[in-house]
């Protein structure tokens, strides 16, 4: 049985950024991913607050170096619509210190880049492993087995283990960690267009958000690419959706019904199938246990609107391998204070946006002509990615804050 001070289950931005740190503290850690890189999927447009835990972890500046080469979008802000209301929110502008900007990224070409740059620093990636069985029973030590494509099993061990499975939640599926979200469910219908868009107000170096003509619970993303293509998608209630539709006739309805979209859209055409995911939505019941512990969407994720599931994921990822570490020395980190806690204390932040959005709350401060230049910026820096930067009024007291601002935005 090979053993390893870590194993990595995925290979995605939280376990390539685990691997990377570890192996830089001359760890033997290996990556078990189940799929082959390139893959497609979503999640492509990162925050700002990324880059931070990219510096860390030595991949930004293979990032800021492979930008050109492989094509990432410049990203300085996210920009909103509304039955005609223009917004935008400029990340360069934000209360919370940090960088401003960030890319709008393929996944397949982004994850693959960060993969191979942690394999550089020593981390070892196996693909097309599968982990089938987890036994934390004895001391110090806990047993993985593992399946490849032929069905062969083995068995590897390790002093601690990371779950970066990402929607795959490997380690909450065999533990039974899993809790039903308090989220409604929610479907996405989604693909890659070529989008053809040729409005000279357009601005690629934002993600576009429109709210559906007719639902406000209803939301389309657009996120531009440097090549002339991009990812886009529709999200709501199940219920929203016609059942006897396919998933690309749906989201083209849903467009259609959403006249000013509809027509900066006019051209595209898609170049990927259209996909569906439902009830995306998860929660757990902890985030650590025995020698493990759970990296981003593993073990929690909220909703694609602000698109904050790279950002907690690489900052779980970064918080993690810290603790792991000094574990690995002797000591006994206290995972609930130093983990579970503060990480929770973010995530809640962007919770509390995601329900405001969806019930209408945050939409009204978004497109009120009453917003000040000094809430504007606590707002770019929690859409930024900062939702844990407690000196920001919009973290230290999200739900005063925002219903105070509601209410002077509607007056």
């Amino acid at each position: 049985m090979q053993h390893f001070d870590v194993i990595i289950i995925g290979a995605g931005p939280s376990g390539s950024t685990a691997g990377a740190m570890l192996a830089d503290a001359g760890k033997r850690v290996l990556s078990i991913e189940k799929q082959h890189f390139p893959r497609f999927t979503i999640g492509e447009s990162l925050l700002p607050h990324c880059m931070e835990f990219l510096t860390i972890a030595g991949l930004e500046p293979a990032v800021q170096q492979q930008a050109e080469l492989l094509g990432f979008q410049y990203k300085d802000g996210a920009a909103f619509l509304r039955r005609g209301m223009h917004t935008n929110f400029d990340f360069t502008k934000k209360f919370s210190s940090g960088p401003g900007t960030t890319f709008q990224v393929k996944r397949a070409q982004f994850d693959k880049l960060l993969a191979d740059e942690a394999e550089k620093k020593g981390l070892e990636i196996r693909y097309g492993i599968t982990v089938t069985g987890f036994d934390n029973s004895a001391p110090a030590i806990t047993v993985l087995t593992v399946e490849d494509e032929q069905g062969n099993s083995s068995q590897l061990s390790a002093n601690f283990v990371l779950d970066a499975s990402g929607f795959g939640r490997v380690l909450p599926r065999l533990l039974d960690l899993e809790v039903p979200s308090n989220f409604p469910v929610r479907q996405a219908n989604f693909c890659h267009i070529k989008d053809g868009i040729t409005s000279p107000t357009f601005d690629r170096n934002k993600i576009l958000i429109t709210v559906h003509d007719q639902h406000q619970d209803v939301w389309f993303w657009l996120i531009p690419f440097s090549d002339g293509t991009a990812s886009f998608g529709v999200v709501g209630k199940a219920e929203r959706f016609d059942s006897r539709l396919s998933a690309q006739e749906n989201l083209w309805q849903q467009l259609q019904q959403t006249p000013e979209l509809a027509t900066l859209l006019s051209n595209a055409k898609p170049i990927r199938e259209v996909r569906t995911l439902t009830g995306y939505s998860a929660n757990v019941r902890q985030l650590y246990g025995k020698n493990y512990a759970l990296l981003g969407n593993a073990g929690e994720f909220l909703d694609p609107v602000f698109s904050s599931g790279v950002t907690i994921a690489l900052r779980s990822s970064v918080t993690a391998v810290r603790l792991v570490l000094r574990q690995l020395n002797g000591e006994q980190p206290d995972w609930e204070q130093e983990y579970s806690v503060p990480l929770r204390k973010g995530i809640s932040t962007f919770r509390y946006f995601v329900e405001a959005w969806y019930d209408g709350r945050f939409q009204d401060v978004i497109f009120s002509s009453k917003r000040n230049d000094g809430v504007t910026a606590m707002i770019s820096a929690i859409l930024a990615g900062y939702a844990w930067d407690e000196t920001n009024p919009y973290v230290a007291e999200t739900e005063r804050r925002m219903n105070v601002l509601r209410e002077i935005c509607i007056e």
